[in-house]
């Protein structure tokens, strides 16, 4: 079956080629996804908010492009949510990327991303389609891009991330957030956020 191309060889579980693409779907999967280890595989979901359907496509289509795979979606019974998940071996290894629950864990900007810029963006990009929001209230001139997370180390990447690029974000305990009205809808632009 392997040699007839039906069954994966260990060449398709090769190191996965640095990109934009792999960038952001780092973020994603930092900021709302989760690895699960079993005997012979493993397996890689991100969560999603069922009406987001665009989201659920991006990242679907992300999956496959980068693991040649097609991703499975369950919606959930008890919740607004959908999973959007693959099974394969070395996921873990792959993405660098630890199993499991990433809430207590510190994790880096990998150095492919944090010394390129436009990786940089692609990877926040991917964390704040996970966890960030854009909120305008005209009536009181509120402008805010936030990024909210109960890690502290996503919280210093994000932070350090838009220090690189220029900004000047505000850091609270679950919460970055860029406040200034010209930095609000400059950064949204310049990571494409919610840009499908």
């Amino acid at each position: 079956m392997k040699r007839l191309g039906k069954w994966p060889s260990e060449k398709d579980y090769a190191p996965i080629k640095k990109s934009g693409d792999l960038a952001e779907l780092t973020g994603a999967i930092l900021g709302d996804g989760n690895i699960q280890s079993f005997p012979r595989t493993e397996r890689l979901i991100i969560s999603s908010n069922s009406d987001d359907e665009k989201f659920i496509e991006r990242y679907a289509r992300l999956l496959y492009k980068i693991f040649k795979k097609k991703a499975v979606l369950m919606k959930s019974k008890d919740a607004n949510c959908v999973r959007i998940s693959i099974y394969q071996k070395h996921i873990s290894k792959r993405l660098d990327i630890p199993v499991g629950s990433k809430k207590k864990i510190n994790i880096g900007i990998p150095y492919w991303i944090i010394n390129n810029k436009s990786y940089l963006k692609r990877y926040l990009r991917g964390l704040y389609e996970a966890e960030g929001s854009f909120c305008v209230h005209k009536p009181t001139y509120t402008y805010k891009f936030l990024f909210g997370n109960r890690n502290g180390s996503l919280l210093r990447n994000v932070y350090r991330g838009l220090k690189i690029l220029g900004f000047h974000p505000h850091k609270s305990k679950y919460q970055i957030q860029i406040s200034k009205k010209e930095e609000v809808f400059k950064i949204k632009d310049l990571i494409k956020f919610r840009q499908y």
